[in-house]
Protein backbone atom coordinates (compact mmCIF):
# COMPACT_ATOMS: atom_id res chain seq x y z
CA UNK A 1 0.00 0.00 0.00
CA UNK A 2 1.25 3.45 -0.98
CA UNK A 3 1.73 5.80 2.13
CA UNK A 4 -0.22 8.85 2.30
CA UNK A 5 1.68 11.94 0.61
CA UNK A 6 0.91 14.21 3.44
CA UNK A 7 3.22 17.03 1.91
CA UNK A 8 1.38 16.84 -1.71
CA UNK A 9 -1.84 17.00 -0.10
CA UNK A 10 -0.85 19.76 2.21
CA UNK A 11 0.40 21.84 -1.16
CA UNK A 12 -2.54 21.02 -2.81
CA UNK A 13 -4.48 22.13 0.02
CA UNK A 14 -2.69 25.59 -0.49
CA UNK A 15 -2.88 26.22 -4.28
CA UNK A 16 -6.15 24.62 -5.13
CA UNK A 17 -8.18 25.71 -2.15
CA UNK A 18 -6.97 27.86 -0.06
CA UNK A 19 -5.00 30.50 -2.73
CA UNK A 20 -7.94 30.43 -4.86
CA UNK A 21 -10.33 31.46 -2.22
CA UNK A 22 -8.00 34.90 -2.28
CA UNK A 23 -5.95 33.84 0.60
CA UNK A 24 -3.11 35.61 -1.36
CA UNK A 25 -0.86 37.08 1.65
CA UNK A 26 2.68 35.04 1.57
CA UNK A 27 3.02 35.04 5.34
CA UNK A 28 -0.11 33.05 5.79
CA UNK A 29 0.66 30.65 2.91
CA UNK A 30 3.78 29.68 4.26
CA UNK A 31 2.35 29.23 8.04
CA UNK A 32 -0.20 26.84 6.80
CA UNK A 33 3.01 25.19 4.59
CA UNK A 34 5.48 24.76 8.08
CA UNK A 35 2.36 23.83 10.44
CA UNK A 36 1.69 20.46 10.02
CA UNK A 37 -2.05 20.56 10.30
CA UNK A 38 -2.13 16.34 10.10
CA UNK A 39 -0.97 15.93 13.46
CA UNK A 40 -3.91 18.13 14.94
CA UNK A 41 -6.52 16.58 13.47
CA UNK A 42 -7.93 13.41 15.24
CA UNK A 43 -5.98 10.10 14.20
CA UNK A 44 -9.02 8.81 12.28
CA UNK A 45 -9.28 11.81 10.23
CA UNK A 46 -5.56 12.70 9.60
CA UNK A 47 -5.91 11.48 6.05
CA UNK A 48 -8.81 14.46 5.55
CA UNK A 49 -6.87 16.86 7.25
CA UNK A 50 -5.63 19.22 3.96
CA UNK A 51 -9.79 18.58 2.67
CA UNK A 52 -12.22 20.97 2.88
CA UNK A 53 -14.59 19.30 5.23
CA UNK A 54 -15.00 20.52 8.81
CA UNK A 55 -13.51 17.68 10.95
CA UNK A 56 -15.10 16.50 13.66
CA UNK A 57 -12.96 16.42 17.07
CA UNK A 58 -15.46 15.18 19.29
CA UNK A 59 -17.92 16.48 22.36
CA UNK A 60 -19.88 17.83 19.27
CA UNK A 61 -17.49 20.16 17.96
CA UNK A 62 -15.89 20.57 14.28
CA UNK A 63 -12.85 21.68 12.90
CA UNK A 64 -13.04 24.83 11.10
CA UNK A 65 -12.18 24.26 7.01
CA UNK A 66 -8.95 25.43 5.71
CA UNK A 67 -10.72 27.75 3.67
CA UNK A 68 -11.73 29.44 6.85
CA UNK A 69 -8.69 29.41 8.87
CA UNK A 70 -6.71 31.10 5.99
CA UNK A 71 -9.23 33.80 5.45
CA UNK A 72 -9.26 34.40 9.24
CA UNK A 73 -5.45 34.07 9.55
CA UNK A 74 -5.70 36.83 6.59
CA UNK A 75 -8.11 39.37 7.46
CA UNK A 76 -6.07 39.56 10.97
CA UNK A 77 -2.95 40.23 9.67
CA UNK A 78 -1.19 39.31 12.81
CA UNK A 79 1.89 41.04 13.41
CA UNK A 80 5.34 39.90 15.06
CA UNK A 81 4.50 42.14 18.22
CA UNK A 82 0.74 41.16 18.52
CA UNK A 83 -1.05 39.92 21.38
CA UNK A 84 -3.76 37.48 20.51
CA UNK A 85 -7.45 36.11 21.64
CA UNK A 86 -8.10 32.83 20.58
CA UNK A 87 -12.22 32.04 21.73
CA UNK A 88 -12.23 28.56 21.37
CA UNK A 89 -8.81 26.14 21.03
CA UNK A 90 -10.33 23.54 19.72
CA UNK A 91 -7.76 21.40 18.11
CA UNK A 92 -5.28 23.79 18.64
CA UNK A 93 -3.88 23.98 14.83
CA UNK A 94 -5.75 27.64 14.20
CA UNK A 95 -3.04 28.00 17.64
CA UNK A 96 0.01 27.17 15.96
CA UNK A 97 -0.20 28.97 13.02
CA UNK A 98 -1.18 32.22 15.22
CA UNK A 99 1.22 31.10 17.39
CA UNK A 100 3.90 31.64 14.62
CA UNK A 101 2.84 35.04 13.79
CA UNK A 102 2.55 36.89 16.84
CA UNK A 103 4.55 37.29 19.98
CA UNK A 104 2.22 35.76 22.40
CA UNK A 105 -1.37 33.81 21.84
CA UNK A 106 -3.88 33.25 24.81
CA UNK A 107 -6.15 30.97 24.11
CA UNK A 108 -9.33 29.94 25.81
CA UNK A 109 -11.28 26.29 25.11
CA UNK A 110 -14.15 25.48 27.13
CA UNK A 111 -13.70 21.43 26.70
CA UNK A 112 -10.92 20.37 29.32
CA UNK A 113 -9.82 17.46 27.02
CA UNK A 114 -9.54 20.43 23.75
CA UNK A 115 -7.11 21.73 25.89
CA UNK A 116 -4.97 18.70 27.37
CA UNK A 117 -4.91 17.77 23.77
CA UNK A 118 -3.90 21.06 22.54
CA UNK A 119 -1.33 21.96 25.34
CA UNK A 120 0.35 18.53 24.23
CA UNK A 121 0.54 19.41 20.98
CA UNK A 122 1.69 22.48 20.82
CA UNK A 123 4.34 21.59 23.24
CA UNK A 124 5.16 19.02 20.89
CA UNK A 125 5.94 21.60 17.62
CA UNK A 126 7.84 24.33 19.85
CA UNK A 127 4.34 26.78 20.45
CA UNK A 128 6.03 28.34 23.75
CA UNK A 129 4.19 31.38 23.28
CA UNK A 130 0.94 29.71 23.75
CA UNK A 131 -0.91 30.00 27.08
CA UNK A 132 -4.21 27.81 27.06
CA UNK A 133 -6.41 27.96 29.51
CA UNK A 134 -9.62 26.25 30.03
CA UNK A 135 -12.57 28.57 30.68
CA UNK A 136 -15.76 30.49 28.81
CA UNK A 137 -14.73 33.50 27.19
CA UNK A 138 -17.71 34.08 24.87
CA UNK A 139 -18.04 37.18 27.36
CA UNK A 140 -14.25 38.32 27.32
CA UNK A 141 -11.05 37.08 28.79
CA UNK A 142 -9.62 38.70 31.78
CA UNK A 143 -10.04 42.36 31.46
CA UNK A 144 -7.11 42.70 28.85
CA UNK A 145 -6.81 44.24 25.59
CA UNK A 146 -5.71 42.59 22.68
CA UNK A 147 -4.38 43.32 19.00
CA UNK A 148 -6.12 40.55 17.75
CA UNK A 149 -8.99 38.55 18.65
CA UNK A 150 -10.38 34.88 17.13
CA UNK A 151 -13.50 33.66 17.45
CA UNK A 152 -13.36 30.12 16.06
CA UNK A 153 -17.18 28.89 16.64
CA UNK A 154 -20.48 30.81 15.14
CA UNK A 155 -22.25 33.43 17.02
CA UNK A 156 -25.93 34.99 16.75
CA UNK A 157 -24.69 38.47 17.91
CA UNK A 158 -21.39 39.97 18.29
CA UNK A 159 -20.17 39.97 21.79
CA UNK A 160 -19.20 44.01 23.30
CA UNK A 161 -16.85 42.32 25.69
CA UNK A 162 -14.83 41.14 22.21
CA UNK A 163 -15.11 44.89 20.66
CA UNK A 164 -14.05 46.47 24.05
CA UNK A 165 -11.20 44.15 24.60
CA UNK A 166 -9.52 45.56 20.68
CA UNK A 167 -6.45 47.75 22.03
CA UNK A 168 -7.15 50.99 19.27
CA UNK A 169 -6.74 49.28 15.56
CA UNK A 170 -7.11 45.97 17.06
CA UNK A 171 -8.93 43.37 14.65
CA UNK A 172 -11.57 41.19 15.28
CA UNK A 173 -12.78 37.96 13.12
CA UNK A 174 -15.95 36.13 14.03
CA UNK A 175 -18.67 34.74 12.51
CA UNK A 176 -22.08 35.97 13.27
CA UNK A 177 -25.67 35.67 12.25
CA UNK A 178 -28.25 31.92 11.99
CA UNK A 179 -28.24 28.84 9.87
CA UNK A 180 -27.92 29.16 6.64
CA UNK A 181 -27.28 32.97 7.06
CA UNK A 182 -23.57 33.52 8.71
CA UNK A 183 -21.11 36.11 7.40
CA UNK A 184 -17.82 36.70 8.35
CA UNK A 185 -17.14 39.36 9.76
CA UNK A 186 -14.01 41.69 10.34
CA UNK A 187 -14.23 44.64 13.12
CA UNK A 188 -11.30 47.18 13.15
CA UNK A 189 -11.64 49.61 16.75
CA UNK A 190 -10.60 52.93 14.95
CA UNK A 191 -11.57 55.03 18.46
CA UNK A 192 -12.16 54.50 21.74
CA UNK A 193 -15.62 54.22 21.03
CA UNK A 194 -15.70 53.43 17.24
CA UNK A 195 -15.00 50.14 15.38
CA UNK A 196 -15.16 49.38 11.71
CA UNK A 197 -17.26 46.34 10.72
CA UNK A 198 -16.36 44.76 6.91
CA UNK A 199 -18.52 41.74 5.74
CA UNK A 200 -15.99 39.38 4.23
CA UNK A 201 -17.52 36.17 2.90
CA UNK A 202 -20.36 34.08 3.64
CA UNK A 203 -20.08 30.54 5.07
CA UNK A 204 -21.71 28.48 8.21
CA UNK A 205 -19.76 27.42 11.37
CA UNK A 206 -20.73 25.47 14.21
CA UNK A 207 -21.83 27.57 17.23
CA UNK A 208 -19.64 28.91 20.03
CA UNK A 209 -21.00 27.45 23.66
CA UNK A 210 -22.47 29.50 25.79
CA UNK A 211 -22.73 32.74 22.98
CA UNK A 212 -26.49 33.44 23.28
CA UNK A 213 -27.68 35.92 21.28
CA UNK A 214 -27.29 39.79 22.88
CA UNK A 215 -28.66 42.93 22.32
CA UNK A 216 -27.86 43.58 19.06
CA UNK A 217 -24.85 46.63 18.24
CA UNK A 218 -25.60 49.41 16.34
CA UNK A 219 -22.64 50.56 13.87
Amino acid sequence: MTAFNFEQARHNMIEQQIRPWDVLDQQVLDTLARVPREDFVPERYRNLAFSDVAIPLGHGEFMMKPTVEGRLLQALAVKPADLVLEVGTGSGYLTACLARLATRVVSVEIVTDFTDAARSKLKTHGAANAVLHTGDASRGWSGHRYDAIAVTGSVADVAEEWRQSLKLGGRLFVVAGKPPVMEALLITRTGERAWLRESLFDTELSPLRNAAPTKAFVF
